[in-house]
């Protein structure tokens, strides 16, 4: 059982930054590819970010590429997603979730291949 415990949401100007985190409970955390999801009201959950075990792959929805960056620390079982140049549109509640493979490490972008999920935590960017 893996548990996901984000922070770091907020409300921010247009243009601003925010960095979100996630901590992740559990040992399996080094073979679990982890993504970013976002979702608005009255809208389905939309994938933002995702990156694989050690960090050597990452993907991005083209919503949000050039302006946020997904990482993570291994040994601090934690799981970032940097947001900058922040607009209007990218105010959501921001999830974060977890697959753990231990014999596939790819990206992964769809809610249904991730197993473990946070609570999330609300960005609003005001313009």
């Amino acid at each position: 059982q893996v548990q996901l415990v984000e922070s770091g949401g907020g409300l921010v100007q247009a243009g601003g930054s925010l960095r979100l985190s996630c901590a992740a409970s559990g040992r399996t955390f080094s073979y679990s590819v982890m993504g970013w999801f976002r979702q608005a009201p009255g809208k389905e959950r939309e994938f933002v970010a995702t990156i694989t075990w050690n960090g050597g792959s990452t993907y991005y929805a083209d919503s949000v590429k050039g302006r946020f960056t997904i990482s993570r620390d291994n040994a601090k079982n934690t799981v970032y997603l940097q947001m900058n140049t922040l607009k209007p549109e990218d105010t959501a509640v921001y999830y974060c979730a977890a697959r753990t493979d231990y014999t596939q490490s790819r990206v992964r972008i769809t809610p249904g291949e991730y197993t473990y999920w946070g609570q999330g935590t609300q960005v609003t960017v005001s313009s």
